[in-house]
């Protein structure tokens, strides 16, 4: 069992950036690769970026790549994602989610785990 509590959502202008935080807990919280999905309103969660669990490999959506960067504190079981240039089509509810067999997945169903999201609103 993994608990997942993200943080860090807010309002900001285009072009400003944000960090999100998911603090992990949980037996298998530190075997798990960690995920970042989003969502907008009447649409499905899309896949933005993911980590293995030693924190070396990591894997992005094209619409994520060159300005949002994942990372993981091993230590304290956090997983972040840095967001850059931020555009309003980023604009989502953002999740995090785990992944027990350590494994990086661009469809959501094989994370076993999620969190409550944080929302994110970029103002043009």
């Amino acid at each position: 069992q993994v608990q997942l509590v993200e943080s860090g959502g807010g309002l900001v202008q285009t072009g400003g950036s944000l960090r999100l935080s998911c603090a992990a807990s949980g037996r298998t919280a530190s075997s798990s690769a960690m995920g970042w999905f989003r969502q907008q309103p009447n649409s499905d969660r899309e896949f933005v970026a993911a980590i293995t669990a030693d924190g070396r490999t990591t894997y992005y959506a094209d619409s994520a790549k060159g300005r949002f960067t994942i990372s993981r504190d091993t230590a304290k079981n956090t997983v972040y994602l840095q967001m850059n240039s931020l555009r309003p089509e980023d604009t989502a509810v953002y999740f995090c989610a785990a992944q027990a067999d350590n494994r990086l997945y661009y469809y959501g169903h094989y994370y076993q785990y999620w969190g409550q999201g944080t929302q994110v609103t970029v103002s043009s």
